[in-house]
């Protein structure tokens, strides 16, 4: 279980288009289930609705609703848990709109009722990652405002690490810090955490290619948890018990 010095609510903001950041968030929350905690994890990604994929069937309400025709709703209603072979648990809110209802999310009343949105998370689950895209619209910058850090996602590579600086001048610009920074697909040379690729495409195939030669996958899934949470994870960056929780939910 987290305590009370751990930080409730983490934004992994994105630098760039495809950094990898819904796949970093879901794998993050499901490290921390490994660990015992209950997590949550919300979508600010509404153009992209990534968050979306990792569950089935209809979302009523998604999280733009619950910014707009649903706002008085509580959160539980557009939470949807995964199934996590794990202590804790993952529950999620993705965005899953049509264009009028994003449009009317992005607004500025919205963004208000979504600092509110992670605040009420924050009270019933252990810890809330937020999946933010690259900080251009109300809504994100909304989720950084509201968590209590935030963590640039980015690719291994040169168009990453120029994309690293615009992003933190950017959130100096908002009056925000940068706290952490993780590269995928490759390794960053500023970066403080790395998880780097998965041999699996598809959240089926992983259980099985998580052992022997994945095990950096597994221990970069522990230790991005640990260091954006800051907490310790022992399970998590042995390597042990997220096999099955974590491997389930990676796209490339």
């Amino acid at each position: 279980m987290s305590n009370d010095d751990e930080p409730s609510a983490v934004a992994l903001v994105g630098t760039t288009g495809g950094a990898g950041t819904t796949r970093c968030a879901v794998e993050t929350a499901a490290a921390l289930a490994a660990d015992g905690r209950d997590v949550t994890v919300l979508d600010a990604a509404f153009a992209t609705q990534g968050l979306a994929d990792h569950v089935a069937g209809a979302l009523d309400p998604d999280l733009t609703a619950l910014l707009t025709d649903e706002a008085d709703a509580p959160l539980a209603e557009g939470l949807v848990e995964l199934e996590v072979d794990a202590p804790g648990t993952v529950a999620c809110c993705p965005a899953d709109a049509p264009f009028e209802r994003l449009a009317r999310a992005k607004s500025a009343d919205a963004a208000r009722r979504f600092e509110a949105r992670i605040e009420e998370a924050a009270e019933a689950y252990d810890h809330v990652v937020v999946d933010v895209p690259p900080v251009a619209a109300n809504q994100a910058v909304a989720a950084v405002d509201a968590c209590d850090r935030v963590c640039l996602v980015a690719p291994g590579t040169t168009r990453g690490a120029d994309a690293v600086q615009r992003m933190r001048g950017r959130l100096t610009d908002l009056g925000a810090e940068t706290d952490l920074v993780v590269s995928t697909r490759g390794e960053l040379r500023t970066a403080d955490a790395s998880v780097p690729e998965s041999d699996a495409t598809e959240p089926a195939d992983c259980p099985s290619c998580l052992g022997g030669d994945d095990d950096s996958f597994v221990a970069g899934v522990g230790r991005l948890a640990a260091a954006a949470f800051e907490t310790e994870l022992d399970d998590a960056v042995a390597g042990d018990g997220l096999l099955e929780s974590v491997g389930r939910y990676v796209r490339r």
